[in-house]
C-alpha cells in the first residue's frame, strides 16, 4: 500500500481564529507605525551653483581617485611578482623531487615524516604491519572461517606463512556463526576440513556488555547482561589450548586472525565471557594488535582484518575487503552486489525476500527499496542506500546461506603430509571430534529450505607482507599534487578578483565626488588647514586600502572648513 500525503485540513474554529490572530498583529502593527510616524528619506539636493569651491571640490575628488588607482596598480604589480618568485620556488623544488626519484635517492627526512603522519591506522600497510605482529608474537594462529563460506574465507597465504615459519607455530581452524547454517552442510564442512587442520565449531555470544553492567530487576535480583546470549564451542576451545599448554610447559600467545566479520573480537569476548573487545558491524573495527589475558597461561590477541588482494574476482573482492560502505562510491558497491547474486539461486532469493521475479541487479534493488519504503523525494527508490544495506547483511550475522564443501579432497600445493601431521601434533583429535558433535546437536540450525544456496568463489589471496601493499603511497602523492595544483588555480582566481575590485572602487569613488556635492555654502579655509588635510588624506591611503568605501574616501567639511 501507498504512503498517502497527511491532510492539510483544519476546523473551522481553529482557522477562524488563526485569522483572527493575524488581523488584531497587523492593526497593532499599524498602530506602532503612526506613533513612530513616517521618515522620508532626504532628496539629495545636489551642489548647487552659487556654492563657493565647487569646482575645487571637484578637482580634489578626481585627484583622489587617481592617487587610489596608482597605489593598487602597485600594489597588483607587487603581487604579481611574489606570485612569479613562488612558482618559481616550486617548479625548482618539484625538478628535484624528479631528479631524486630517477636517480633512485631516498626521500629527505621532512618527507618521510609528511608521509608516515598521513599513513595512519586506517591504512592498508598498518594492518599489515600489525598483522606480522600477532603471527611473529603467537605460538598457536587462530584462523576464523565464516561457516557460510569458509573455503572463501581461508587465506593461502596466511597458511603458508604459518606452517613455513620453521618454529612450533600451530594452525588452528574456528568455524564460526555455525548458527547460520544447516546441520548437515556444517557436519560436511568439519569433515572436510579436519582432513588438514584441527577445526572446532563456534558459535560465538553476541551484544557483550561490560562487566560492570547490571540490571536490577523489580524483585531486585541483579541480571547480568554480560551473559545474555548463549555461546557454543568455547570451552571445547578453552580445553584444547589448555591441553597444549600442558604439553608445552610455558606460557602461550594466541594470534586470532582473519578476514573481515568473520567475528575475530566476538570470539575473544566470548572466551573472555566479557566485552574485552570492540565489536561492530562495520568492517575494520580492529585496527591495532589488541592483548586479552584469559589466564596465567594463555594470552589472545586480537588482529586487524587480512588485506584482500585486488587481483581476486569481485565476489571475494565485495565480501572480504576492508570497505566502509559509507565512504565507498555506489559503482563498487552495486558491482559487488551483482556478483553476490549471480552466485546464488534466484528463487531462493525471491522466497527469501518475498520480491517478484526480476531481470538485473537494479530491477532487484528497486523492488526491495520499494518494499522496504526506502525511497527518495518524489516516490524514487533509493538504490544507493539499499545497496549497501543489503551487503552490509550479507558480510554480517543476518541472511542465512550455505555453500558446498568440494567433492573431491585435494590440499594445496604448500600443505604436505608432514606438515599436516605436525599442525595435529600435541591435540587429541578424538576429544575434539566428540565436542563438535555435542555442540552441532545441542545447537538450534536453520532447515536447508530456508537458507539461501551459494557457490563459493574459491580461497581468497591475501597480501601479509607491507612491502607489497603500495597503493597507500601511490594516492598520497596524488593528494599532494592536486593540492599544489588547487593552489595554482587559486593564485590565478585572485588576480581575476583583483580585476573585479579595481570596477568596485571606482563606483566607490564616485559615491565620494556625490557625498562631496552635499556640502553647502562654506566659508574657505587658509592654504596651511589645505595642506594638512591633503597630507592626512594620502597617509591614510598609503597606510590602509582594505578599509570601506566610507572610511576612506569620506571628506568631513566640519574639521576642514570653518
Amino acid at each position: 500500500a501507498e504512503l498517502k500525503k497527511a491532510s492539510k485540513r483544519l476546523t473551522c474554529h481553529k482557522r477562524y481564529k488563526i485569522q483572527k490572530k493575524i488581523r488584531e498583529h497587523h492593526r497593532k502593527v499599524r498602530k506602532e507605525a503612526k506613533k513612530r510616524g513616517r521618515k522620508k528619506p532626504k532628496k539629495d539636493p545636489g551642489v548647487p551653483s552659487a556654492a563657493p569651491f565647487k569646482e575645487e571640490l571637484l578637482r580634489e575628488a578626481e585627484q583622489r581617485k587617481q592617487r587610489l588607482e596608482e597605489l593598487k596598480q602597485k600594489q597588483k604589480l607587487n603581487r604579481q611578482k611574489e606570485h612569479e618568485k613562488k612558482r618559481k620556488l616550486e617548479a625548482k623544488k618539484n625538478a628535484a623531487k624528479i631528479k631524486e626519484k630517477a636517480e633512485g635517492k631516498e626521500s629527505s627526512g621532512k618527507s618521510k615524516a609528511k608521509t608516515n603522519k598521513l599513513l595512519d591506522k586506517n591504512s592498508k600497510k598498518s594492518f599489515c604491519r600489525e598483522l606480522k605482529k600477532v603471527i611473529e608474537a603467537s605460538d598457536v594462529v587462530l584462523e576464523v572461517l565464516d561457516a557460510r563460506d569458509p573455503m572463501g574465507c581461508r587465506c593461502p597465504q596466511l597458511e603458508q606463512a604459518v606452517t613455513c615459519s620453521g618454529g612450533d607455530k600451530k594452525l588452528l581452524l574456528v568455524l564460526n556463526k555455525i548458527d547460520l547454517v544447516p546441520k548437515e552442510n556444517l557436519e560436511k564442512w568439519l569433515n572436510y576440513l579436519k582432513k588438514e587442520f584441527p577445526t572446532i565449531a563456534f558459535k560465538s555470544a553476541t551484544l557483550m556488555k561490560d562487566r560492570t553492567m547490571e540490571q536490577f530487576t523489580k524483585r531486585r535480583a541483579r541480571v547480568d547482561l554480560s551473559r545474555t546470549t548463549e555461546c557454543f564451542g568455547s570451552k571445547c576451545l578453552l580445553k584444547l589450548l589448555q591441553d597444549y599448554v600442558r604439553t608445552q610447559n610455558k606460557a602461550i600467545q594466541v594470534g586470532v586472525v582473519g578476514f573481515p566479520n568473520v567475528g575475530k573480537s566476538s570470539i575473544i569476548n566470548s572466551l573472555k565471557g566479557v566485552r574485552a573487545c570492540n565489536v561492530g558491524l562495520t568492517r575494520g573495527v580492529t585496527k591495532s594488535m589488541q592483548i586479552v589475558h584469559i589466564d596465567k597461561q594463555t594470552k589472545i590477541l586480537d588482529s586487524p582484518s587480512i588485506v584482500a588482494d585486488p587481483s581476486n574476482n569481485a565476489l571475494a573482492l565485495a565480501l572480504r575487503t576492508v570497505i566502509n560502505t559509507e565512504e565507498t562510491g555506489s559503482a563498487v558497491v552495486l558491482e559487488g552486489i551483482d556478483a553476490i547474486l549471480n552466485h546464488c539461486s534466484k528463487q531462493q532469493v525471491m522466497m527469501h525476500y518475498s520480491i517478484p521475479d526480476f531481470r538485473n541487479t537494479e530491477e532487484f534493488l528497486t523492488l526491495l527499496a520499494q518494499k522496504r519504503g526506502m525511497l527518495k523525494k518524489g516516490g524514487v527508490p533509493d538504490i544507493e542506500n539499499i545497496a549497501k544495506v543489503l551487503l552490509c547483511d550479507w558480510t554480517g550475522a543476518k541472511i542465512s546461506y550455505h555453500s558446498q564443501p568440494p567433492e573431491f579432497h585435494g590440499p594445496p600445493t604448500y600443505l604436505t603430509e608432514d606438515i599436516i601431521a605436525k599442525m595435529q601434533e600435541c591435540f587429541n583429535l578424538k576429544n575434539l571430534e566428540e565436542e563438535n558433535k555435542n555442540t552441532v546437536q545441542a545447537l538450534k540450525c536453520p532447515s536447508p529450505a530456508s537458507s539461501i544456496t551459494f557457490q563459493s568463489a574459491g580461497m581468497t589471496n591475501g597480501t601479509i607482507q607491507e612491502n607489497r601493499v603500495t597503493e597507500e603511497a601511490s594516492e598520497w602523492e596524488n593528494l599532494e599534487t592536486s593540492m599544489e595544483e588547487e593552489k595554482d588555480e587559486e593564485e590565478d582566481f585572485i588576480e581575476s578578483d583583483d580585476d573585479q575590485d579595481n570596477v568596485e572602487e571606482e563606483n566607490d569613488v564616485k559615491e565620494v565626488t556625490r557625498k562631496a556635492k552635499l556640502g553647502k555654502q562654506q566659508t574657505s579655509p587658509t592654504n596651511s588647514e589645505k595642506q594638512m588635510a591633503e597630507s592626512k588624506h594620502s597617509n591614510s591611503l598609503s597606510l590602509s586600502l582594505d578599509k570601506t568605501a566610507d572610511e576612506d574616501d569620506a571628506y568631513d567639511f566640519n574639521t576642514d572648513y570653518v
